[in-house]
């Protein structure tokens, strides 16, 4: 007798998408889509080496007074900073305020 060569079923190559809304709204955003800050592409030129700046967005350093140390273009532009307490970081320039500095605030 001849023994017969298994049969497997077929893979499964198609996942129907997921709803995208209530009601079927194509408009809808899914919460685990990423969302992108298209600001953050803008080149700022109201920044300069030594300005006084503060650090917004949600890091780390959030609401800290800093001095740009340094500017870098590209894809997302950035500045490298120097907080009050003396330490460094990279920052995206869209998340930095320009504050007064103490001595033009004075004079005014």
């Amino acid at each position: 007798m001849r023994r017969r060569r298994p049969t497997y079923g077929s893979g499964r190559t198609f996942v129907a998408p997921a709803a995208a809304g209530p009601a079927g709204d194509p408009r809808a955003v899914r919460p685990t889509v990423a969302t992108i800050n298209l600001a953050a592409l803008d080149v700022r030129s109201d920044l300069a080496i030594g300005d006084r700046v503060r650090i917004g967005g949600g890091g780390l350093y959030a609401g800290e007074l800093a001095v740009v140390e340094g500017l870098a273009g590209g894809v997302i532009p950035a500045a490298t900073v120097r907080t009050d307490d003396g330490r460094r970081r990279r920052v995206r320039v869209v998340d930095l305020e320009p504050v007064p500095s103490q001595r033009s605030a004075a004079t005014s």
